[in-house]
């Protein structure tokens, strides 16, 4: 299982430089529920509705979305290995619940800071 954050989604979604290979879509993918609102946040304030609303809709109807849950809220709230930002933590925090409930899962990111405190917690991270 691979948990996708909002840097991958609209990599794709933008047609950056750097994006994930496409067999990666065709994998088991989880987000948290908090990047559908990353996401459609940028997509708004770029002003892209109109071209890009429907690849957007159908880009995270591939998720499989975990929700900000009281345990993931929770764990949230606690210490990380390294300072995180707000979002970061709720993505780590949504990571941690899902090995906690033993799903293999492997992050994807653009992010650097993410990436860091995911490997200090001993995560798997892709190499994109």
């Amino acid at each position: 299982m691979i948990y996708v954050d909002s840097s991958v989604v609209l990599a794709e979604l933008l047609g950056e430089d750097r994006r994930p290979p496409l067999e990666m879509w065709a994998e088991t993918l989880v987000a948290s529920r908090l990047v559908t609102y990353e996401v459609w946040t940028r997509v708004h304030a770029r002003g892209l509705m109109a071209s890009h609303g429907e690849a957007t809709r159908d880009l995270l109807s591939r998720l499989a979305l975990v929700e900000l849950s009281a345990p993931v809220l929770e764990r949230a709230l606690e210490p990380f290995p390294e300072p995180v930002r707000t979002l970061d933590a709720l993505h780590l925090a949504t990571l941690s619940f899902l090995r906690g409930a033993r799903q293999p899962v492997e992050l994807a990111t653009y992010d650097a800071r993410l990436r860091r405190a995911a490997e200090r917690l001993e995560f798997a991270v892709s190499n994109l």
